[in-house]
């Protein structure tokens, strides 16, 4: 099935968009209500979804990778096994998302909302973190090698997690 280029504030709530089911890839989605979406495996590589509704969507296994995601919803979306390498994330909500293993690697996420969000091992290798608010977010074994840290919000108590070595050491170089 193809969908036209441009769609804006379309409401595809519950849908299911899954994997071999539609091509989303650099298309124009920016404000679309994809709330509780099953998108899982999705092609959407360069997608335009800024602004988009991706509450608690489904976006397991799915191609991200260089999509625009700015300001977007994603509050406790389910993202674990993501791509999103080089994808733009900056000031997204990302509150109680799970981006267990997700490959955040080169990614914006500037000012983005990351409380309570499970990043258990996922790569944030050279992601912009500043800005971010990271309360109460699980980054236990992610690499966050070369990842930009400064002026994070609420970052984990290094002595209470040990091992986020990578993490703390990052930190510590951001602060002035």
């Amino acid at each position: 099935m193809r969908i036209p280029a441009v769609l804006f504030s379309v409401l595809f709530a519950c849908a299911s968009l899954a994997s071999g089911q539609i091509d989303i890839r650099s298309k124009q989605l920016a404000g679309a209500d994809l709330r509780r979406a099953d998108l899982r495996r999705a092609e959407l590589r360069d997608a335009n979804l800024r602004h988009a509704d991706l509450e608690r969507a489904d976006l397991s296994d799915a191609d991200l990778r260089e999509a625009d995601l700015r300001s977007a919803n994603f509050y406790s979306a389910d993202l674990h096994r993501a791509d999103l390498r080089g994808a733009e994330l900056s000031d997204a909500d990302l509150r109680r998302a799970d981006l267990e293993r997700a490959d955040l690697r080169d990614v914006n996420l500037r000012g983005a909302d990351l409380e309570r969000a499970n990043l258990r091992h996922a790569d944030l290798e050279k992601a912009d973190l500043s800005y971010a608010d990271l309360r109460g977010a699980d980054l236990r074994g992610a690499n966050l090698r070369g990842a930009n840290l400064r002026r994070v919000k609420n970052p984990p108590d290094c002595e209470e997690v040990a091992d986020l070595e990578s993490f703390c050491a990052a930190l510590r170089q951001a602060r002035p």
